[in-house]
């Protein structure tokens, strides 16, 4: 598609974009509380991720990808190791180990946080997608 065929549309597309935003909170991030609503999206939407590809896919990677960008500007994530990285998220997006059982057992996901267990190269790429940051973290 080129950039002429939305000539005239924009009327069409205002509306609906309008409409969109009535039933989801998207748009960038400008301040703490609009951080706080897209993460509770990202949360949500990770909830609902069943398939790869599935419909929700996209607008997950678009919302990670805002917080992405925000976190890089206003959210200094420790430089530490990967446990300690992974209780500093859980406890900046207020989550509990259970809303990450779409990744890991919440035993895993304790005897991780415990120092018991290290992180698999399959959850830290999994935490990664999560929470839109690169896998080395976690490694």
């Amino acid at each position: 598609m080129n950039i002429h065929s939305y000539s005239g549309s924009f009327p069409e597309i205002a509306k609906t974009w309008s409409a969109l935003q009535d039933q989801v909170f998207l748009k960038p991030i400008r301040n703490e509380d609009d951080y706080r609503q897209m993460v509770a999206l990202a949360n949500e939407l990770a909830d609902q991720l069943r398939e790869e590809d599935g419909p929700l896919d996209d607008l997950f990677d678009l919302v990670t990808d805002l917080i992405e960008v925000w976190e890089s500007h206003h959210v200094d994530i420790p430089k530490a190791e990967p446990r300690e990285v992974l209780r500093y998220l859980l406890e900046a997006h207020d989550l509990k180990h259970k809303d990450l059982a779409e990744i890991a057992s919440p035993t895993l996901i304790s005897d991780i946080l415990s120092g018991r267990r290290a992180i698999s190269k399959n959850v830290a790429k999994a935490l990664a997608v999560r929470f839109g940051m690169d896998m080395s973290v976690f490694m």
